[in-house]
């Protein structure tokens, strides 16, 4: 059974989420608080599998509740989030939550995507903790560096931990790249338009919320909620095409569109994330004659999306996110 704390200042939310949570299999909520204060003080003196904070709480926020939690010990946490508070939620990503989850928007009606989307985060967050104990230092897996491998375009895919991983990547890149960067990463709309304005500030190269018929540059470029992002002509094509693996925008969209484009020219990098949005992307790349990487299992915060990948026999080097930084650089610097 996961062992659930959950901390919000609302009544009402906290009886709907505890609910929600009574309906998962396997886990219970055991204790419920109001504020952050409360939470971390309940995690110092008891023990759970997993903790899910709101964003903004009085007393303590969400936040700070977060670091000193994690300074007490390395619990996952799951933030739940509201349409005011997409900054807030950005920076707790970095300070080691989880994920974050938007709090259900017509309590009368949850949508069943939700739910779902609730519930693999729970177990995910739980199942990536118990993997993780005694694994933490990177490796590479598998190489294959015999090709000379010189892209005019890189694709990349995220989802869970992916804000973390990407902020690591777009810091370390190079003064000025000389070929675009696109990344696809899950978010919700208004969330992609912070961690857009976020990378922006770790880097000297300029970072774009992706906009329709944008005219591609040597710059990077985040697929903003809500919409699938494609190419066509050199140009940035957004859509509201039905949700793919139960997300919008979605990984396979963007290394499809890309496959069939660029061909050899392309380099695909799969980072963290539940689910595998991306796999049948880079099967594409792959059979045009691209070049497909993905994140090792000892760096991930989930290992889904690079493990769908790699039983597809499509990925060509499976890198620690280090090298995976290293490896980006080589392709995207002078």
């Amino acid at each position: 059974m996961i062992k659930v704390l959950l901390a919000d200042d609302s009544a009402f939310m906290r009886k709907v989420i505890s609910d929600i949570i009574g309906q998962f299999n396997n886990v219970e909520v055991i204790k419920i608080v109001r504020n952050g204060a409360l939470a971390v003080a309940a995690v110092e003196n008891e023990s759970f599998d997993v903790v899910i904070l709101d964003v903004e709480m009085p007393v303590m926020d969400g936040i700070n509740a977060l670091k000193a939690i994690k300074n007490i010990q390395d619990v996952p946490v799951i933030m739940l989030s509201a349409l005011n508070n997409q900054a807030l939620t950005i920076a707790a990503l970095e300070y080691g939550a989880f994920d974050f989850i938007e709090k259900p928007i017509n309590l009368h009606q949850i949508d069943p995507l939700w739910l779902t989307m609730f519930e693999e985060q729970i177990i995910a967050s739980t199942d990536n903790h118990d993997a993780h104990l005694g694994q933490k230092d990177p490796r590479t897996i598998y190489t294959d560096t015999q090709q000379n491998i010189s892209p005019e375009i890189i694709v990349i895919g995220a989802s869970t931990g992916g804000p973390k991983a990407l902020l690591q990547l777009i810091q370390a890149l190079p003064a000025k790249i000389k070929i675009p960067i696109l990344i696809v990463q899950h978010m919700p709309k208004g969330f992609t338009t912070h961690f857009a304005n976020r990378l922006n500030e770790f880097t000297t190269n300029r970072v774009y919320e992706a906009a329709d018929g944008m005219v591609i540059e040597n710059a990077v470029y985040l697929a903003p909620g809500d919409f699938h992002m494609e190419l066509s002509g050199g140009r940035i094509k957004l859509n509201s095409k039905p949700k793919m693996h139960g997300t919008r925008p979605a990984v396979d969209y963007l290394f499809k569109s890309v496959a069939s484009q660029y061909g050899q020219r392309v380099t695909a990098f799969l980072l963290t994330g539940m689910g595998h949005d991306g796999a049948d992307g880079m099967a594409q790349i792959k059979q045009h004659g691209g070049y497909n990487i993905v994140q090792d299992e000892a760096t991930c915060v989930v290992y889904g999306m690079p493990k769908s990948a790699v039983a597809l026999n499509v990925v060509d080097e499976e890198l620690s996110l280090t090298a995976i930084g290293a490896k980006l650089n080589q392709f995207v610097g002078a």
